[in-house]
């Protein structure tokens, strides 16, 4: 399969996001994090709006683009390979991070490793359901709209809706070693799901620049209004329906996005191709890296901001040199 320059380049900025969305817990206000920085002058009660935009969309996009991928691995690869490769891909790191971190902590802990563990879910239920049924066809001319897109996110958020007067955002269950949170739980088996159709159906190049330009336009408003929220009747109305308004920005954030980037950023470069092949091991590493570093730098004094920066660019770049260490070991690239 041709390299998806656009794909491989959203991957890495999306990787970068998660880097800088978990360098900024330890300066939130409250909250669970593995460091708690030792001068309390360093917090960001502002930041709340950086976390709730980026969970709006950025998990669900990754998982998207997986979804993508998935058809045409199983295509090319069939059952057996297909699981092999992805045991070895996901359920190696998934054991051996899991296992690191449950040494460090005292407890049975996989931390940011859920992502990995149920992407290798959703590909095992992927390929008991294609062993018994065929592939989709790929005969439809079916092409995302406005309306399309609408309806889904009004599914999805509903069924958000509903599933968080149970279970609200943030609250996390682990049932033995699989860890997960209802309340998006929704949103990423959606976008996975919308991944495969998009491979199956050709959707990203078929959607047309006036649909693309609307939805990164709706999409951008949704976070700006989700920004303004600071109390008053806006928050209240958007904390209220929060499932739903969450689910429209998840929805329009990501298909517009992937229509820029199809666009605008859909070329490839040597520095690129190094930062897509790191990507995945540098999601994997940037946790314990992004601790360590916070503790070695406790004492030093940035400003809150200062400090969320400079660990997230530490971070970002530690873990991907890191990561290509790593790589040049033996069969550590069919892993990472």
């Amino acid at each position: 399969m041709a390299r998806l320059n656009y794909l491989d380049n959203l991957k890495v900025a999306l990787t970068f996001l998660v880097i800088f969305h978990h360098a900024g817990q330890a300066y939130a206000d409250g909250g669970e994090w593995g460091y708690i920085p030792s001068n309390s002058a360093e917090v960001m009660p502002w930041i709340w709006h950086f976390f709730s935009t980026n969970a709006a969309f950025f998990m669900g996009l990754y998982f998207f683009i997986s979804g993508y991928f998935v058809p045409g691995s199983y295509d090319r690869q069939g059952f057996g390979t297909f699981l092999r490769k992805k045991i070895l891909r996901l359920g190696v790191p998934l054991l051996l991070m899991g296992g690191f971190l449950t040494y460090a902590t005292g407890k049975v802990e996989i931390a940011h490793m859920w992502f990995v563990e149920s992407l290798l879910i959703f590909s095992f239920v992927y390929a008991i359901i294609r062993k018994r049924c065929s592939a989709i066809s790929d005969g439809y001319n079916f092409k995302p709209t406005l309306t399309g897109l609408f309806i889904a996110a009004s599914v999805m958020g509903i069924g958000s809706y509903l599933i968080r007067q149970v279970s609200p955002q943030d609250h996390w269950i682990s049932l033995g070693v699989w860890k997960f949170e209802p309340a998006h739980y929704l949103q990423y088996v959606m976008m996975f799901v919308l991944g495969i159709a998009s491979y199956r159906f050709d959707w990203i190049d078929k959607m047309t620049k006036r649909t693309g330009v609307t939805v990164l336009f709706i999409g951008g408003a949704l976070a700006i209004g989700n920004y303004m929220r600071q109390g008053g009747a806006w928050n209240s109305f958007v904390w209220r329906w929060f499932g739903i308004y969450e689910s429209f920005m998840c929805i329009f954030i990501s298909f517009g996005l992937l229509w820029l980037f199809r666009g605008k950023v859909n070329m490839g470069n040597k520095t690129l191709s190094w930062l897509s092949a790191q990507s995945y091991g540098a999601y994997i590493v940037h946790l314990p890296l992004m601790i360590g570093i916070q503790n070695v730098f406790d004492d030093v004094w940035m400003g809150a901001f200062g400090k969320f920066m400079f660990i997230g660019i530490a971070t970002s770049l530690l873990s991907f040199i890191l990561t290509c260490l790593l790589r040049l070991i033996p069969g550590v690239k069919r892993i990472m």
